[in-house]
């Protein structure tokens, strides 16, 4: 996932009150962290491979994960955002639902006031 996909992903995210953020794993390698309960991070599309899939990690170790989501590596930036949105972390190896959860209030976008200054001028 490109850098500013992965921030339209996120701030959409954050607008439907998911705590989303853009995830910088490497040089060049971004991706969207969900935070959830109990310290655990849903880490999604940080590894570069065409479909859309997530590992669940708490303190640094692998505690679960999202499996590739069928026909994912074709989806545009909604349908991301749907399929996010839809998944229930609750089992180790997490499951799409078939309708995602009622938005709940929307969180400020990162980076706030500063936005611009922390990401260089660089938006699109």
């Amino acid at each position: 996932m490109d850098e500013f996909r992965a921030q339209r992903v996120s701030d959409e995210l954050r607008e439907r009150g998911i705590d989303a953020h853009v995830a910088r794993v490497g040089v060049g390698q971004f991706g969207v962290r969900v935070s959830l309960s109990e310290g655990r991070e849903a880490m999604w599309d940080t590894d570069d491979t065409p479909g859309l899939e997530a590992q669940v990690m708490r303190d640094g170790v692998l505690v679960g994960f999202v499996p590739v989501i069928e026909g994912s590596a074709s989806f545009d930036e909604t349908q991301v955002i749907d399929a996010i949105a839809r998944t229930d972390y609750e089992q180790p190896i997490a499951r799409q639902r078939t309708v995602a959860p009622p938005p709940q209030a929307p969180l400020p976008p990162e980076g706030g006031l500063f936005r611009r200054f922390l990401d260089g001028f660089r938006q699109k």
